[in-house]
């Protein structure tokens, strides 16, 4: 059996953490906080200059899977620090870098909750970039859909469909929102 996230193939995450999406949760919200406190309280505001929850956990009336997304804003020089990286092992965090893809640059991503034994936890992800990052994006877009029931219906009926489809295929179902995310993207940026 594996022991360590980072041994984990691309079989064993589809496998061990299926698409599952539930009914908005508001404790979600106070989760966020409270792990923000956490965070907050054991590394340096100096290092980390904002810390927003995202993703559809965020977004009221909407289905989503459990997990608490975080952006957290870093300076520039600490990208890929390993001072910092270390900072978030002992908060229970596993350090992933994110490559270089379609416009975003790469950046530091942790996760936190994943047993390798398929034990059921509270996940959380974390996702840290300095500003200039097209990541930032995504605060644009959980607001619009926040302020827009509407289009926030639209994103989470195609989310129910691709979780449909795609249960065990996590790179498909985060593939099949693209094209929506970027057409909202381009609505906001009219």
């Amino acid at each position: 059996m594996k022991t360590k996230l980072t041994e984990l193939t691309r079989d064993d995450w589809n496998t061990l953490f299926p698409i599952k999406l539930e009914d908005h949760n508001p404790e979600w919200q106070h989760i966020f906080s409270r792990e923000k406190e956490l965070i907050l309280s054991n590394i340096s505001s100096e290092k980390l200059l904002r810390i927003e929850h995202f993703g559809s956990s965020s977004i009221p009336g909407i289905k989503a899977k459990p997990y608490i997304d975080m952006l957290i804003e870093i300076p520039d020089e600490l990208l890929f620090d390993e001072t910092l990286i270390a900072a978030f092992e002992p908060l229970g965090y596993t350090h992933f870098k994110v490559p270089e893809r379609e416009g975003i640059d790469a950046y530091m991503s942790f996760g936190k909750g994943y047993n390798p034994n398929g034990e059921k936890a509270q996940i959380f992800h974390i996702h840290m970039c300095p500003r200039h990052n097209a990541m930032w994006q995504q605060l644009a877009f959980r607001d619009y859909l926040v302020e827009n029931p509407k289009q926030a219906k639209a994103y989470e009926k195609l989310k129910v469909e691709l979780a449909e489809k795609f249960r065990n295929d996590r790179g498909a179902y985060v593939l099949g929102k693209t094209d929506f995310i970027k057409d909202t993207l381009k609505l906001i940026n009219q």
